[in-house]
Protein backbone atom coordinates (compact mmCIF):
# COMPACT_ATOMS: atom_id res chain seq x y z
CA UNK A 1 0.00 0.00 0.00
CA UNK A 2 1.34 3.43 -0.94
CA UNK A 3 0.46 6.34 1.32
CA UNK A 4 0.55 9.97 0.24
CA UNK A 5 -0.03 12.97 2.47
CA UNK A 6 -1.64 15.75 0.45
CA UNK A 7 -1.49 19.33 1.77
CA UNK A 8 -4.43 21.23 0.28
CA UNK A 9 -5.06 24.97 0.06
CA UNK A 10 -8.69 25.89 -0.48
CA UNK A 11 -11.17 28.72 -0.65
CA UNK A 12 -11.48 29.55 3.05
CA UNK A 13 -15.23 30.11 2.94
CA UNK A 14 -15.89 26.54 1.69
CA UNK A 15 -13.53 24.38 3.77
CA UNK A 16 -16.19 21.98 5.13
CA UNK A 17 -17.77 21.38 1.72
CA UNK A 18 -14.40 20.90 0.03
CA UNK A 19 -13.26 18.52 2.80
CA UNK A 20 -16.40 16.41 2.33
CA UNK A 21 -15.93 16.31 -1.45
CA UNK A 22 -12.28 15.25 -1.09
CA UNK A 23 -13.16 12.63 1.54
CA UNK A 24 -15.69 11.09 -0.88
CA UNK A 25 -12.97 10.35 -3.47
CA UNK A 26 -12.01 6.68 -3.75
CA UNK A 27 -8.47 6.31 -2.40
CA UNK A 28 -8.78 9.13 0.14
CA UNK A 29 -8.92 7.56 3.60
CA UNK A 30 -9.06 10.68 5.80
CA UNK A 31 -9.25 14.44 5.47
CA UNK A 32 -8.23 16.75 8.31
CA UNK A 33 -9.02 20.45 8.68
CA UNK A 34 -5.79 21.98 10.01
CA UNK A 35 -4.09 25.23 10.95
CA UNK A 36 -1.00 26.56 9.22
CA UNK A 37 -0.13 27.20 5.61
CA UNK A 38 -2.68 24.74 4.23
CA UNK A 39 -6.37 24.29 5.06
CA UNK A 40 -6.75 20.54 4.67
CA UNK A 41 -4.56 17.45 4.88
CA UNK A 42 -5.73 14.35 3.02
CA UNK A 43 -4.37 10.85 3.46
CA UNK A 44 -4.39 8.95 0.16
CA UNK A 45 -3.79 5.21 0.17
CA UNK A 46 -3.49 3.34 -3.12
CA UNK A 47 -2.00 0.08 -4.37
CA UNK A 48 0.19 1.46 -7.18
CA UNK A 49 2.11 4.69 -7.78
CA UNK A 50 0.17 5.14 -11.00
CA UNK A 51 -3.04 5.31 -8.95
CA UNK A 52 -1.76 8.46 -7.24
CA UNK A 53 -2.03 10.32 -10.55
CA UNK A 54 -5.64 9.25 -10.91
CA UNK A 55 -6.56 10.31 -7.37
CA UNK A 56 -4.57 13.49 -6.71
CA UNK A 57 -4.29 15.50 -9.95
CA UNK A 58 -7.12 13.52 -11.53
CA UNK A 59 -9.70 14.12 -8.81
CA UNK A 60 -8.53 16.03 -5.71
CA UNK A 61 -7.15 18.97 -7.70
CA UNK A 62 -10.39 19.15 -9.68
CA UNK A 63 -12.65 19.63 -6.66
CA UNK A 64 -14.11 23.15 -6.94
CA UNK A 65 -12.40 25.40 -4.38
CA UNK A 66 -9.09 23.50 -4.26
CA UNK A 67 -6.48 26.10 -5.21
CA UNK A 68 -3.19 24.26 -4.62
CA UNK A 69 -1.87 20.90 -3.47
CA UNK A 70 1.49 19.61 -2.32
CA UNK A 71 2.02 15.86 -2.09
CA UNK A 72 4.37 13.99 0.23
CA UNK A 73 4.94 10.26 -0.36
CA UNK A 74 5.49 8.15 2.76
CA UNK A 75 8.54 5.86 2.77
CA UNK A 76 7.50 4.03 5.95
CA UNK A 77 4.60 4.12 8.35
CA UNK A 78 5.09 4.25 12.10
CA UNK A 79 2.20 4.14 14.53
CA UNK A 80 1.61 3.32 18.16
CA UNK A 81 -0.37 0.27 17.06
CA UNK A 82 2.54 -0.98 14.92
CA UNK A 83 5.03 -0.43 17.75
CA UNK A 84 2.88 -2.28 20.28
CA UNK A 85 2.54 -5.26 17.89
CA UNK A 86 6.30 -5.33 17.22
CA UNK A 87 7.19 -5.33 20.92
CA UNK A 88 4.63 -8.03 21.63
CA UNK A 89 6.15 -10.51 19.17
CA UNK A 90 7.52 -13.60 20.86
CA UNK A 91 6.35 -12.66 24.32
CA UNK A 92 4.57 -15.36 26.25
CA UNK A 93 2.04 -14.16 28.75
Amino acid sequence: MITAIVLIKTSVDRIPEIAEAVAAIDGVSEVYSVTGSCNLVAMVRVRRHEDLAEVIPGQVNKVPGVTHTETQIAFRTYSQHDLEAAFALGLDE
